[in-house]
């Protein structure tokens, strides 16, 4: 039989099939065998082949092949440094979530994900999440945001779950796709499923005040059928996001600004870095293109890859000083 995976627990897997039947599968031991680096050697989205136990009083099912994968989202195990984590697999599009004070989201944290994302070929579009709840000095914020990431071409929404504003534009993007969320914890990724959906009643609770900072509600990716012919693939909170498997040359090829200027940089296997007569520098010091995007670019090259403790949000703001240069 084959299905689509679901859910993912870590150790049971909900698949579905095409005539909409529904089974708990485990996989056999040969996955765990295999030179596999990710943590999780299947994930939501994945395409399997299972077959149906006849040993057990309920019916289950153990996964023995997974389909090829058209794309997925990965990122470095949190605690497990040479190990990777794939987060959902097989996506049309892929949401981020960003809010600016409700918990903070960094510049840092947004490039490191629009670059994986452009480095697998996924579209994605950030959402400016809680509108509502901005004041002026947040409104400042966000038409800063959008200023930086709209001129590289990235498409943007600005939502409100609470006002069930902005929802009409983000089905048009997800109808007949299947979409992604993900951003930090308390970030709002499950209250807006449930405004898309108010049926699925998914968990949500508010944001820490003292820590600004979300607390875990998804445990883990879900995948959720729609019912405008769209599927949501609701992803947990995420603190840091590890670039993985990525050489120094490739990096500015998955910045859009940087690699539309590449060619006029003197050498060819330019780093943007000491190089004389590098166009991105030139951009830079014009400024053409962002602070912020250099400086992010600079660390996913350096390999530092930040885990977001409380001291990281006070050094890297969205707002701050260096991100306005």
């Amino acid at each position: 039989m084959t299905g689509l995976v679901y859910k993912s627990t870590g150790s049971w897997y909900v698949v579905k099939t095409e005539d909409q039947q529904v089974f708990e599968c485990r996989i056999k031991g040969k996955f765990r065998m295999q030179d596999i680096k990710s943590t999780n050697p299947i994930a939501v989205g994945d395409v399997v082949d299972f077959e149906l136990d006849d040993t057990s009083d309920t019916i289950t099912g153990t996964i023995h092949n997974i389909h090829e994968r058209k794309n997925y989202i990965v990122r470095k195990s949190v605690n497990l440094s040479k190990q990777t984590h794939i987060i959902a697999s097989n996506i049309d599009i892929v949401f981020l979530l960003i809010t600016i004070n409700n918990p903070p989201t960094t510049t840092s944290f947004i490039d490191r994900f629009l670059v994986t994302a452009e480095a697998y070929g996924i579209e994605a579009v950030l959402i400016f999440n809680k509108i509502d709840t901005y004041d002026e000095a947040m409104q400042d914020e966000q038409s800063y945001l959008q200023y930086i990431y709209s001129d590289i071409g990235y498409k943007f929404l600005k939502i409100s779950a609470q006002e069930k504003k902005g929802l009409d534009q983000l089905k048009q993007l997800m109808t007949g796709k299947v979409s992604m969320f993900s951003g930090h914890s308390g970030v709002g990724k499950s209250t807006l499923v449930n405004a898309l959906e108010s049926s699925l009643h998914l968990k949500t609770k508010h944001i820490s005040e003292q820590s600004k900072q979300g607390q875990h509600t998804t445990t883990f990716a879900e995948m959720f059928d729609l019912s405008f012919d769209a599927k949501i693939i609701d992803t947990p909170g995420i603190k840091g996001f590890g670039i993985v498997d990525m050489e120094p040359s490739e990096v500015s090829g998955y910045f859009p600004e940087f690699f539309r200027l590449q060619e006029d940089c003197k050498f060819n296997n330019c780093l943007h870095k000491e190089e004389p007569h590098c166009a991105v520098k030139k951009a830079l010091e014009e400024n053409k293109i962002a602070w912020s995007r250099y400086n992010s670019y600079l660390k996913i090259l350096e390999g530092d890859d930040e885990h977001y403790r409380q001291d990281v949000y006070n050094d890297d703001r969205i707002a701050s000083d260096e991100t306005r240069k």
